[in-house]
């Protein structure tokens, strides 16, 4: 038996587009942290949600967009059964997503343990193909059912 107040799978749960900065971060975060408990999340999953879509904004910041302070993301939230799907559109340059990969975590220094976290706390992480426009598609699923 279905749960009477899940959304339809493919629903908008939440669009968000804020300036590409680090002082954004914490809106973007308890945005994120009140959306994946609603929709039913454990506060462990919850969290490892939140970790994941900071990580990967503070990429766009320091590496899509190289610090500058013009840039845009836009965030938003779908459900998709039983999971949700988090994507971040960014509107720099594109990338080659062949070259991001984590580094060795023998090489300790700081720094550099995004995208290995991300990959540790989401079911799945990965580029989408470019989107009109221009930019990049960073997509990341986390099954909460």
């Amino acid at each position: 038996m279905s749960d009477p107040r899940a959304p339809e799978a493919g629903a908008l749960l939440l669009r968000h587009r804020f300036p590409a900065r680090a002082s954004e971060l914490r809106s973007v975060r308890e945005a994120v942290r009140r959306e994946a408990l609603g929709q039913g999340c454990a506060p462990e999953c919850a969290a490892d949600i939140v970790i994941a879509v900071d990580e990967a904004c503070q990429n766009i910041i320091r590496h899509a967009y190289a610090g500058r302070s013009d840039g845009e993301i836009v965030l938003e939230i779908e459900c998709a059964g039983e999971a949700l799907v988090v994507s971040l559109r960014d509107f720099a340059p594109p990338i080659d997503p062949s070259r991001v990969r984590p580094r060795d975590l023998d090489d300790v220094r700081p720094g550099g343990l995004g995208t290995h976290l991300i990959r540790q706390v989401m079911d799945g992480a990965d580029f989408a193909p470019a989107p009109p426009g221009g930019g990049n598609l960073f997509r990341m699923t986390k099954r909460i059912r």
